[in-house]
């Protein structure tokens, strides 16, 4: 396996840490913290620069917050020029792990997102089905509290399989080690390391979170020799006509969940479905001739919505919110629905 060295000049480059930071304002030049950070742009990119260089760089503790869209979840920012470090990191160690990938993990991945997910579905289902004339099933998992059980000692090693740049690896260590506010304070009370969890809510996360489910994705392809398999981020699907052969599966990848990630299948949202009765998946309930979008994200417009009408949210924003969930309801069955939420917008 090829390992990459002398890759960390290239990191800290201030070229790299320039292309860094315009990725890292997209969306956000009207934000107060990236106007303060661009008052001095020139002297502050050179100083992170300079940082990195002596490896005196330490990320600032992050700052949590909490959304519900309408699923309640805590999401944990990095400061903005922690976030630039980030994208700087990714720009170049991501081409070389994106290599080793399967074709079927759909996480994240330029070209690859849930319309790649949904429409390799569809051609899975018709393959396991014979074009739709005979019956099957569906293996649709979901790991347990998956960010905050990724454990950073494994994950370091897998890193280090691709990477053997030990400066890179200091980086890589450095943004780890960083928590939120209240596990900095747990750790100093109980004088520990904390070696469980990385935050949901930074680009390192989820680009860390797939290479740590690179290995199962081996496993499922390579051991198990699962034909159709389809990963997004901690969910996915494995379709099989035998259920019996599914239900084996779902053993073996939970033992080795435990056994090599220390992860766990959830309980409750891990099982295996008749194919007839339509699969939740990356948003959707997908049917055997038509997809419908998931109650959850109906729900989602809906309360954007009333906020619009309420005038907590100004009309810029929710035309911005609604586009985008209107190109994303297209992919299903969607016309009356959408029509219907129009003549609402109509005040």
């Amino acid at each position: 396996m090829k390992s990459y060295n002398n890759i960390y000049e290239k990191i800290i480059s201030l070229k790299n840490l320039i292309l860094a930071w315009k990725k890292a304002r997209k969306g956000k030049t009207k934000k107060d913290y990236v106007k303060i950070f661009e008052k001095n742009l020139g002297y502050n990119l050179r100083l992170l620069h300079y940082e990195l260089k002596n490896k005196i760089y330490f990320p600032l503790p992050l700052k949590t917050f909490i959304l519900r869209d309408p699923k309640t979840r805590k999401i944990s920012k990095s400061f903005f020029r922690d976030r630039i470090v980030h994208h700087a990191l990714v720009r170049i160690i991501e081409p070389i792990f994106d290599k080793t990938f399967i074709y079927d993990n759909c996480a994240n991945r330029i070209g690859k997102g849930t319309l790649f997910a949904l429409k390799r579905f569809e051609r899975f289902q018709r393959k396991v089905t014979c074009n739709l004339t005979s019956g099957g099933y569906c293996l649709q998992a979901d790991i347990r509290h998956y960010f905050d059980e990724i454990d950073k000692d494994i994950l370091l090693e897998i890193i280090q399989r691709k990477i053997s740049d030990e400066q890179t690896i200091w980086l890589i260590k450095q943004i780890l080690k960083v928590q939120t506010r209240e596990r900095e304070r747990e750790r100093e009370t109980r004088g520990n390391l904390i070696h469980k969890g990385i935050p949901l809510g930074n680009l390192t996360s989820q680009f860390f979170a797939n290479i740590y489910l690179n290995e199962l994705d081996y496993f499922v392809k390579n051991t198990l020799r699962a034909k159709y398999y389809i990963r997004y981020v901690d969910d996915f699907v494995i379709l099989h006509k035998s259920k019996i052969q599914l239900e084996l599966w779902k053993n073996e990848i939970d033992n080795f969940l435990i056994e090599k990630l220390r992860l766990q299948l959830h309980p409750d949202k891990s099982k295996i479905i008749n194919l007839s009765r339509g699969i939740d998946f990356v948003g959707f309930r997908n049917f055997y001739h038509y997809r419908l979008l998931r109650r959850r994200n109906i729900n989602k417009i809906k309360s954007k919505l009333q906020d619009f009408r309420e005038e907590n949210i100004p009309k810029e924003k929710f035309d911005e919110i609604f586009q985008g969930w209107n190109a994303y309801a297209k992919w299903g069955n969607s016309y009356n629905l959408r029509k219907n939420f129009f003549s609402l917008m109509i005040i």
